[in-house]
């Protein structure tokens, strides 16, 4: 599986970005994603996922509200569509795949995912 983030960027705080994860392989539809980011200094966190089944999404808790995750599967590619955007998003994010995860899954952590993209920095300015 070969992941593609784009989408990143500089904006002004209140902003939005659209950020796209292409993702290779037949298989797209059944593999749980997500989207973390890293911040200089500080530890890859886990930002926003999406069930394969597509029924479930799950979110930092600081983003709630703001992001939006969603998947088109015929299209192999997941969105975070990021509103409002604050100085403290300022991060690489990147996209993830998990093959383990079950049908309604969202897995939160690193550990639980085994693809990952190459990163596209987001950088918002106060």
């Amino acid at each position: 599986v070969q992941l593609q983030a784009s989408g990143g960027g500089l904006v002004q705080a209140g902003g939005s970005l659209r950020l796209s994860c292409a993702a290779s392989g037949r298989t797209f539809s059944s593999y749980a994603m997500g989207w973390f980011r890293q911040a200089p200094g500080k530890e890859r966190e886990f930002v926003a996922g999406i069930s394969w089944s597509d029924d479930n999404t799950y979110y930092l808790d600081s983003v709630k509200g703001r992001f939006t995750i969603s998947r088109d599967n015929a299209k192999n590619t997941v969105y975070l569509q990021m509103n409002s955007l604050k100085p403290e998003d300022t991060a690489v994010y990147y996209c993830a795949a998990s093959v383990r995860a079950g049908f309604v899954d969202v897995p939160s952590s690193v550990r639980g995912y085994d693809y990952w993209g190459q990163g596209t920095q987001v950088t918002v300015s106060s």
